[in-house]
Protein backbone atom coordinates (compact mmCIF):
# COMPACT_ATOMS: atom_id res chain seq x y z
CA UNK A 1 0.00 0.00 0.00
CA UNK A 2 1.41 3.38 -0.97
CA UNK A 3 1.60 5.93 1.80
CA UNK A 4 0.86 9.57 0.94
CA UNK A 5 3.56 11.96 2.04
CA UNK A 6 2.71 14.98 4.19
CA UNK A 7 2.07 18.19 2.29
CA UNK A 8 2.59 21.53 3.96
CA UNK A 9 -0.02 23.32 1.86
CA UNK A 10 -2.23 22.82 -1.20
CA UNK A 11 -0.64 23.72 -4.54
CA UNK A 12 -1.42 27.31 -5.49
CA UNK A 13 -3.83 27.82 -8.37
CA UNK A 14 -2.59 29.88 -11.33
CA UNK A 15 -2.03 33.44 -10.13
CA UNK A 16 -2.66 32.48 -6.50
CA UNK A 17 -0.19 33.14 -3.69
CA UNK A 18 0.87 30.37 -1.27
CA UNK A 19 -0.91 32.24 1.55
CA UNK A 20 -4.17 32.22 -0.42
CA UNK A 21 -3.71 28.52 -1.10
CA UNK A 22 -3.33 27.84 2.62
CA UNK A 23 -6.49 29.84 3.38
CA UNK A 24 -8.57 27.69 1.07
CA UNK A 25 -7.14 24.42 2.42
CA UNK A 26 -9.92 23.80 5.01
CA UNK A 27 -12.64 24.12 2.37
CA UNK A 28 -10.73 21.82 0.01
CA UNK A 29 -10.33 19.28 2.79
CA UNK A 30 -14.05 19.37 3.59
CA UNK A 31 -14.83 18.96 -0.11
CA UNK A 32 -12.61 15.88 -0.22
CA UNK A 33 -14.37 14.40 2.83
CA UNK A 34 -17.76 15.05 1.22
CA UNK A 35 -16.63 13.42 -2.03
CA UNK A 36 -15.34 10.34 -0.21
CA UNK A 37 -18.58 9.95 1.73
CA UNK A 38 -20.82 10.38 -1.31
CA UNK A 39 -18.78 7.92 -3.37
CA UNK A 40 -18.62 5.28 -0.63
CA UNK A 41 -14.80 5.29 -0.72
CA UNK A 42 -14.46 5.46 3.05
CA UNK A 43 -11.61 3.25 4.23
CA UNK A 44 -8.93 3.90 6.80
CA UNK A 45 -5.52 4.16 5.13
CA UNK A 46 -2.69 2.24 6.70
CA UNK A 47 -4.74 -0.57 8.29
CA UNK A 48 -2.90 -3.90 7.92
CA UNK A 49 -4.30 -6.67 5.70
CA UNK A 50 -5.04 -8.87 8.73
CA UNK A 51 -7.93 -6.55 9.61
CA UNK A 52 -9.63 -7.24 6.27
CA UNK A 53 -8.99 -11.00 6.62
CA UNK A 54 -10.55 -11.12 10.07
CA UNK A 55 -13.47 -8.97 8.86
CA UNK A 56 -14.11 -11.33 5.93
CA UNK A 57 -13.96 -14.39 8.18
CA UNK A 58 -16.36 -12.92 10.72
CA UNK A 59 -18.79 -11.82 8.00
CA UNK A 60 -19.86 -15.49 7.87
CA UNK A 61 -22.37 -15.94 10.69
CA UNK A 62 -21.59 -19.67 10.74
CA UNK A 63 -17.81 -19.33 10.84
CA UNK A 64 -16.17 -21.96 13.01
CA UNK A 65 -14.00 -21.17 15.99
CA UNK A 66 -11.24 -23.18 14.34
CA UNK A 67 -11.27 -20.95 11.25
CA UNK A 68 -11.25 -17.78 13.36
CA UNK A 69 -8.33 -19.16 15.36
CA UNK A 70 -6.40 -19.92 12.14
CA UNK A 71 -6.96 -16.42 10.75
CA UNK A 72 -6.19 -14.62 14.00
CA UNK A 73 -3.28 -16.91 14.80
CA UNK A 74 -1.52 -15.68 11.67
CA UNK A 75 -0.79 -12.47 13.58
CA UNK A 76 0.90 -13.31 16.90
CA UNK A 77 0.27 -9.86 18.38
CA UNK A 78 -3.51 -10.22 17.99
CA UNK A 79 -3.38 -13.77 19.32
CA UNK A 80 -1.44 -12.61 22.39
CA UNK A 81 -3.87 -9.72 22.91
CA UNK A 82 -6.84 -12.11 22.83
CA UNK A 83 -5.20 -14.44 25.33
CA UNK A 84 -4.49 -11.46 27.58
CA UNK A 85 -8.13 -10.40 27.44
CA UNK A 86 -9.40 -13.96 27.97
CA UNK A 87 -7.35 -14.12 31.17
CA UNK A 88 -8.31 -10.66 32.42
CA UNK A 89 -10.45 -10.10 35.51
CA UNK A 90 -13.23 -8.68 33.33
CA UNK A 91 -13.62 -11.72 31.09
CA UNK A 92 -12.31 -14.40 33.45
CA UNK A 93 -13.78 -13.69 36.89
CA UNK A 94 -13.18 -17.29 37.97
CA UNK A 95 -9.44 -16.84 37.39
CA UNK A 96 -9.06 -20.10 35.46
CA UNK A 97 -6.08 -19.56 33.11
CA UNK A 98 -6.39 -20.12 29.36
CA UNK A 99 -3.38 -20.94 27.21
CA UNK A 100 -4.77 -21.84 23.77
CA UNK A 101 -6.27 -19.46 21.23
CA UNK A 102 -9.36 -21.50 20.34
CA UNK A 103 -10.51 -21.63 23.97
CA UNK A 104 -9.77 -17.92 24.34
CA UNK A 105 -11.99 -17.12 21.34
CA UNK A 106 -14.79 -19.28 22.74
CA UNK A 107 -14.56 -17.42 26.02
CA UNK A 108 -14.36 -13.84 24.80
CA UNK A 109 -16.67 -14.03 21.76
CA UNK A 110 -16.36 -12.67 18.24
CA UNK A 111 -16.90 -9.01 19.12
CA UNK A 112 -13.86 -9.12 21.37
CA UNK A 113 -11.96 -10.66 18.46
CA UNK A 114 -13.05 -7.65 16.39
CA UNK A 115 -12.00 -5.28 19.18
CA UNK A 116 -8.58 -6.89 19.52
CA UNK A 117 -8.02 -6.74 15.77
CA UNK A 118 -8.90 -3.05 15.58
CA UNK A 119 -6.67 -2.32 18.58
CA UNK A 120 -3.80 -4.06 16.78
CA UNK A 121 -4.51 -2.09 13.60
CA UNK A 122 -4.40 1.23 15.45
CA UNK A 123 -1.15 0.17 17.11
CA UNK A 124 0.31 -0.38 13.64
CA UNK A 125 -1.12 2.90 12.41
CA UNK A 126 0.74 4.73 15.18
CA UNK A 127 3.99 3.58 13.59
CA UNK A 128 3.06 4.78 10.12
CA UNK A 129 5.35 7.39 8.50
CA UNK A 130 2.13 9.06 7.33
CA UNK A 131 1.35 10.11 10.91
CA UNK A 132 4.84 11.09 12.03
CA UNK A 133 4.54 14.18 14.18
CA UNK A 134 0.90 13.41 15.04
CA UNK A 135 1.64 10.72 17.62
CA UNK A 136 0.29 12.77 20.52
CA UNK A 137 -3.20 13.56 19.15
CA UNK A 138 -3.49 9.97 17.90
CA UNK A 139 -2.55 8.61 21.32
CA UNK A 140 -5.02 10.94 23.09
CA UNK A 141 -7.78 9.90 20.69
CA UNK A 142 -7.08 6.19 21.05
CA UNK A 143 -6.73 6.24 24.83
CA UNK A 144 -10.07 8.04 25.03
CA UNK A 145 -11.67 5.34 22.85
CA UNK A 146 -10.16 2.58 24.99
CA UNK A 147 -11.43 4.21 28.18
CA UNK A 148 -14.94 4.62 26.76
CA UNK A 149 -14.89 1.00 25.57
CA UNK A 150 -13.88 -0.25 29.02
CA UNK A 151 -16.58 1.86 30.67
CA UNK A 152 -19.17 0.59 28.18
CA UNK A 153 -18.25 -2.94 29.19
CA UNK A 154 -18.60 -2.47 32.94
CA UNK A 155 -21.71 -0.25 32.70
CA UNK A 156 -23.42 -2.92 30.61
CA UNK A 157 -22.41 -5.67 33.02
CA UNK A 158 -23.89 -3.79 35.98
CA UNK A 159 -26.67 -1.57 34.66
CA UNK A 160 -27.92 -3.15 31.41
CA UNK A 161 -27.46 -6.88 31.73
CA UNK A 162 -29.96 -7.61 28.96
CA UNK A 163 -27.37 -6.18 26.53
CA UNK A 164 -24.12 -7.80 25.37
CA UNK A 165 -21.11 -6.40 27.21
CA UNK A 166 -18.84 -7.59 24.38
CA UNK A 167 -20.89 -5.61 21.85
CA UNK A 168 -20.78 -2.57 24.14
CA UNK A 169 -16.99 -2.87 24.35
CA UNK A 170 -16.76 -2.87 20.55
CA UNK A 171 -19.14 0.08 20.19
CA UNK A 172 -17.10 2.10 22.67
CA UNK A 173 -13.88 1.28 20.86
CA UNK A 174 -15.37 2.34 17.52
CA UNK A 175 -17.21 5.48 18.56
CA UNK A 176 -14.18 7.67 17.72
CA UNK A 177 -13.30 5.96 14.43
CA UNK A 178 -14.54 8.96 12.43
CA UNK A 179 -12.14 11.24 14.30
CA UNK A 180 -9.34 8.77 13.56
CA UNK A 181 -10.24 8.82 9.87
CA UNK A 182 -10.19 12.63 9.78
CA UNK A 183 -6.81 12.66 11.52
CA UNK A 184 -5.29 10.22 9.04
CA UNK A 185 -6.71 12.14 6.07
CA UNK A 186 -5.61 15.49 7.49
CA UNK A 187 -2.06 14.16 7.83
CA UNK A 188 -1.43 15.17 4.22
CA UNK A 189 -2.79 18.68 4.90
CA UNK A 190 -0.55 19.70 7.78
CA UNK A 191 -1.46 23.40 7.72
CA UNK A 192 -4.93 22.40 8.98
CA UNK A 193 -3.43 21.74 12.40
CA UNK A 194 -2.21 25.33 12.69
CA UNK A 195 -5.81 26.51 13.11
CA UNK A 196 -7.09 24.48 16.04
CA UNK A 197 -10.60 25.94 15.99
CA UNK A 198 -11.08 25.20 12.29
CA UNK A 199 -9.81 21.64 12.64
CA UNK A 200 -12.05 21.00 15.66
CA UNK A 201 -15.05 22.38 13.77
CA UNK A 202 -14.38 20.04 10.84
CA UNK A 203 -13.99 17.11 13.22
CA UNK A 204 -17.18 17.99 15.11
CA UNK A 205 -19.27 18.34 11.96
CA UNK A 206 -18.02 15.28 10.11
CA UNK A 207 -16.82 12.55 12.45
CA UNK A 208 -20.14 10.82 13.14
CA UNK A 209 -21.17 10.63 9.48
CA UNK A 210 -17.76 9.24 8.56
CA UNK A 211 -17.81 6.77 11.47
CA UNK A 212 -21.20 5.39 10.43
CA UNK A 213 -20.11 5.09 6.79
CA UNK A 214 -16.97 3.20 7.85
CA UNK A 215 -18.86 0.86 10.17
CA UNK A 216 -21.48 0.10 7.52
CA UNK A 217 -18.70 -0.57 5.00
CA UNK A 218 -17.11 -2.95 7.51
CA UNK A 219 -20.40 -4.80 7.99
CA UNK A 220 -20.77 -3.94 11.66
CA UNK A 221 -24.11 -4.75 13.30
CA UNK A 222 -26.78 -2.08 12.87
CA UNK A 223 -27.03 -1.87 16.69
CA UNK A 224 -23.43 -0.63 16.81
CA UNK A 225 -23.88 1.78 13.90
CA UNK A 226 -26.99 3.24 15.55
CA UNK A 227 -25.22 3.59 18.91
CA UNK A 228 -22.37 5.55 17.31
CA UNK A 229 -24.84 7.65 15.29
CA UNK A 230 -26.72 8.57 18.49
CA UNK A 231 -23.70 8.93 20.75
CA UNK A 232 -23.88 12.74 20.84
CA UNK A 233 -27.68 13.09 20.78
CA UNK A 234 -28.14 14.10 24.39
CA UNK A 235 -31.69 15.41 23.83
CA UNK A 236 -33.09 12.09 22.60
CA UNK A 237 -36.01 10.75 24.60
CA UNK A 238 -35.14 7.70 26.73
CA UNK A 239 -36.44 4.35 25.53
CA UNK A 240 -38.47 1.86 27.55
CA UNK A 241 -35.32 -0.08 28.41
CA UNK A 242 -31.65 0.79 28.18
CA UNK A 243 -30.13 0.48 24.71
CA UNK A 244 -26.56 0.24 23.47
CA UNK A 245 -26.86 3.91 22.48
CA UNK A 246 -27.68 4.83 26.09
CA UNK A 247 -24.68 2.88 27.38
CA UNK A 248 -22.36 4.64 24.93
CA UNK A 249 -23.68 8.07 25.89
CA UNK A 250 -23.25 7.28 29.58
CA UNK A 251 -19.72 5.91 29.13
CA UNK A 252 -18.72 9.02 27.18
CA UNK A 253 -20.01 11.28 29.95
CA UNK A 254 -18.21 9.28 32.65
CA UNK A 255 -14.97 9.35 30.63
CA UNK A 256 -15.14 13.13 30.31
CA UNK A 257 -16.29 14.03 33.82
CA UNK A 258 -15.11 11.19 36.10
CA UNK A 259 -12.65 13.53 37.84
CA UNK A 260 -15.28 16.27 38.17
CA UNK A 261 -17.98 14.59 40.30
CA UNK A 262 -20.27 17.62 40.57
CA UNK A 263 -20.28 18.16 36.81
CA UNK A 264 -20.75 14.43 36.22
CA UNK A 265 -23.77 14.39 38.52
CA UNK A 266 -25.26 17.39 36.72
CA UNK A 267 -24.70 15.87 33.28
CA UNK A 268 -26.14 12.49 34.25
CA UNK A 269 -29.19 14.29 35.61
CA UNK A 270 -29.71 16.46 32.52
CA UNK A 271 -28.91 14.02 29.68
CA UNK A 272 -32.19 12.21 29.04
CA UNK A 273 -31.00 9.09 27.18
CA UNK A 274 -29.18 7.72 30.25
CA UNK A 275 -32.24 7.85 32.51
CA UNK A 276 -33.05 4.15 32.04
CA UNK A 277 -29.60 3.20 33.32
CA UNK A 278 -30.36 4.82 36.68
CA UNK A 279 -26.86 6.25 36.95
CA UNK A 280 -26.17 8.98 39.43
CA UNK A 281 -23.02 10.24 41.07
CA UNK A 282 -23.01 7.63 43.85
CA UNK A 283 -23.73 4.74 41.46
CA UNK A 284 -20.95 5.92 39.13
CA UNK A 285 -18.40 6.31 41.90
CA UNK A 286 -19.25 2.85 43.23
CA UNK A 287 -19.15 1.32 39.75
CA UNK A 288 -15.76 2.84 38.94
CA UNK A 289 -14.30 1.82 42.30
CA UNK A 290 -15.58 -1.75 42.11
CA UNK A 291 -14.57 -2.13 38.46
CA UNK A 292 -11.13 -0.53 38.73
CA UNK A 293 -9.22 -3.76 38.09
CA UNK A 294 -11.46 -4.75 35.17
CA UNK A 295 -11.15 -1.31 33.57
CA UNK A 296 -7.37 -1.25 34.06
CA UNK A 297 -6.89 -4.71 32.51
CA UNK A 298 -9.17 -3.96 29.55
CA UNK A 299 -7.34 -0.68 28.91
CA UNK A 300 -3.97 -2.44 29.07
CA UNK A 301 -5.10 -5.21 26.70
CA UNK A 302 -6.57 -2.77 24.15
CA UNK A 303 -4.06 0.05 24.55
Amino acid sequence: MSVPQPALSPPPAPGESPADAERREPSLFVQSLAAELSSGRVELPGFPEIVARVRRALADENVSTEKVARVVGAEPVIAARLLQMANSAALNPAGKPIADLRTAILRVGLNVVRSSTIAFAVQQLRKSPMLRGLEKPLDVLWQRSVLVASLCYVITRRCARHLSADTALLAGLLHGIGRLYILTRASVHRTLFADVATYQAIERDWHLGIACALLEHWGMAEEIVQAVRESENFAREPRASASLSDVLVAATLVAVYQNQPELLAARLNSVRPVATLKLDRVVCETLIAESAQEIAELREALG
